[in-house]
């Protein structure tokens, strides 16, 4: 698809043709399980390969919509600093921030985590995230070749964290 002619026309055609990575993976676990490791924040340095670090920012520290956080992110080209406002916190079923580069539309990445149920004592985990904005386009085959294999490496790395979270 070709984006139309004109600042005004291309700026708000890269806001409605968002580039949108997807991984799933299906987990043996309980989705309050999966929660636990994915909202246990202090702990992403000893597993996750990919949100090396993350920590809440704003007054009170809690995780809660409207809060912000520090991330550090870690692809192949190295790390990246971003501090992502949550728009959803919903223990065992949604975790989802949205991340903006300048003012809004230069780059927004909003960065989702959905649990479903999927039988007894399984899950399936989809981490997903929606980029839109004027510099998207540009960076669309680097997003899919160093950030998506990011989302399926930490996806691994959180079910290997929920055993190790069990053998405790």
């Amino acid at each position: 698809m070709t984006a139309p002619a004109g600042p005004g026309r291309y700026t708000g055609w890269t806001n409605t043709h968002p580039v949108r990575l997807e991984a799933s993976i299906e987990i043996e676990a309980s989705p309050d399980e999966v929660w636990q490791v994915l909202t246990d924040l202090p702990a992403y340095p000893q597993w996750n390969p990919f949100i090396t670090s993350t920590k809440v920012t704003s007054d009170g520290g809690r995780l809660e919509e409207g809060a912000t956080l520090r991330n550090v992110m870690h692809d192949r080209t190295g790390d990246t600093v971003f501090e992502p406002e949550l728009l959803a916190v919903d223990p065992g079923r949604e975790l989802r921030w949205l991340g903006k580069m300048g003012p809004g539309w230069i780059a927004d990445g909003e960065h989702r985590f959905l649990i479903e149920k999927t039988g007894v004592h399984r899950v399936r985990l989809t981490q997903s995230e929606s980029f839109t904005g004027v510099a998207v386009p540009f960076v669309a085959s680097r997003l899919r070749s160093d950030t998506l294999p990011q989302f399926r490496a930490m996806n691994e790395a959180l079910v290997r964290r929920i055993g190790q979270v069990r053998s405790g």
